[in-house]
């Protein structure tokens, strides 16, 4: 019998999951796996959490879902914790698998434990077969090779809005063969370092994390409410549900695919009307696929200092007491307090909130811009390694931005998209 091991990872439903599709397509029996890697949950060399409370609340929902699905086909979830290159193997092991399927990683750390249980595997005559599911542009139908990918991203998007075409959906398997599994059991909140939380009233969404929430706010945002649009002229908002997509944290833990989204969008053009907001939402897009890119092309050196820079750059030191008055949202800048403490009270803050935030703590404070980007990563519900690390980098001036010294204003800023304090007076006058 040809049994394998579907490893989700950040890809955690059943619609246009190729990796699941190929599994069952050669395989007798498959058998889905999600391991807790105790690396995600320790500390970074920087001091904060890998993953915080508000991620792993909606990781958790979103398995929960994920089992539910795969039983409705016959299958379920087996849950592992530890090390993947151990757990994996002894599960490989155990089933007698000759083959395990997973998505392809392109982040530092992220193929460093995807290289080792690669190896692990190979010790025992198993084989680690990987598909790339994250970006809506397919790696292989880029017009240019890795190393030629431009570094400015209009000159991206120009090439491959004219050379590429975007490809179809997979379509969700009808009943998957799987040997018994027993019913799904989720580590405990306070093994894994954390605490449950109380969602905050003034939050701008409840995000609840599974495939079939991630569904359901796509078919809201665009044929319920239809805010699509107007989403470029409400984009920069601060207050509310439905100022933007809101589609992220589902997008980061692959509830949703980039790819549905897209085929979604065509639907609703075709439906009712093609505009610049509709674009817009696929321009976005486009600009989550170039991080990911970007990352594969340059790896670890958007985690360091100068980021992708050869040299020239300033780079900042780390003075822990500013940087605490900027976590809490005690810097005496009112907007930047305002963001940082909706940050900090619901998991989520807005883009346009993000890169003030950013500008204010590596040009106003002159800080190390790589404590933020590690701190975002603690605290978002919708943490993306590549869009965090490569936006961060952009803001600091050590990324892909082709302006210099770009600093925000940010008095300019709270003027025009807070101009009569609404979201100032909502996170900071009731605490």
């Amino acid at each position: 019998m040809k049994r394998a091991i579907v490893w989700f990872k950040t890809d955690l439903r059943l619609q246009d999951n190729e990796t699941l599709v190929a599994a069952i397509k050669h395989s007798d029996e498959i058998i889905p796996v999600y391991c807790f890697d105790e690396n995600h949950f320790n500390s970074s060399e920087l001091g904060f959490k890998k993953t915080g409370n508000f991620r792993t609340q909606f990781l958790i929902e979103s398995l929960i879902d994920l089992d539910k699905n795969l039983r409705a086909l016959g299958s379920g979830l087996i849950i592992l914790k530890g090390r993947p290159e151990i757990e994996i193997v002894k599960l490989a092991q155990q089933y007698q698998v000759q083959k395990v399927f997973s998505k392809k990683e392109v982040a530092f750390e992220e193929l460093q434990t995807q290289d080792l249980v690669e190896k692990e595997l190979w010790n025992i005559n198993c084989f680690l077969e990987t598909f790339s599911t994250s970006t809506l542009y397919h790696a292989q139908d880029l017009p240019f090779a890795l190393k030629d990918i431009p570094d400015v991203f209009t000159n991206f998007r120009k090439h491959i809005e004219k050379e590429c075409s975007i490809r179809e959906v997979f379509t969700k398997p009808i009943s998957i063969n799987s040997p018994s599994i027993e019913p799904l059991k989720l580590p405990d909140l306070e093994i894994l370092g954390l605490k449950n939380i109380e969602q905050d009233s003034r939050a701008a969404i409840h995000f609840k994390g599974g495939e079939i929430e991630g569904l359901n706010r796509l078919h809201y945002y665009l044929y319920q409410s239809k805010a699509i649009a107007n989403y470029k002229q409400t984009r920069n908002g601060l207050v509310g549900e439905n100022y933007s997509s809101k589609f992220s944290a589902w997008l980061s833990m692959g509830c949703l695919s980039a790819r549905k989204i897209y085929h979604e969008i065509k639907k609703y053009e075709a439906k009712y009307t093609a505009n610049e907001s509709s674009y817009w939402l696929v321009f976005e897009l486009i600009w989550r696929d170039y991080f990911r890119f970007m990352m594969k092309k340059y790896k670890h050196h958007f985690f360091m200092p100068n980021g992708i820079k050869k040299s020239g750059i300033l780079t900042h030191k780390h003075n822990p007491t500013l940087f605490e008055k900027w976590t809490n949202g005690q810097t005496g800048n009112d907007f930047i307090d305002a963001n940082m403490l909706e940050l900090k009270l619901s998991g989520f803050m807005s883009n346009r909130g993000r890169q003030n935030v950013a500008s204010y703590l590596c040009h106003n404070l002159k800080q190390d811009w790589r404590y933020g980007a590690a701190y975002f990563e603690q605290q978002l519900i919708d943490y993306d390694v590549c869009s965090n690390w490569g936006n961060w980098a952009y803001i600091a001036g050590v990324g892909n931005d082709p302006r210099e010294n770009r600093v925000f204003n940010i008095e300019k800023q709270a003027n025009e998209y807070d101009n009569n304090k609404t979201y100032r007076n909502l996170w900071l006058n009731k605490m």
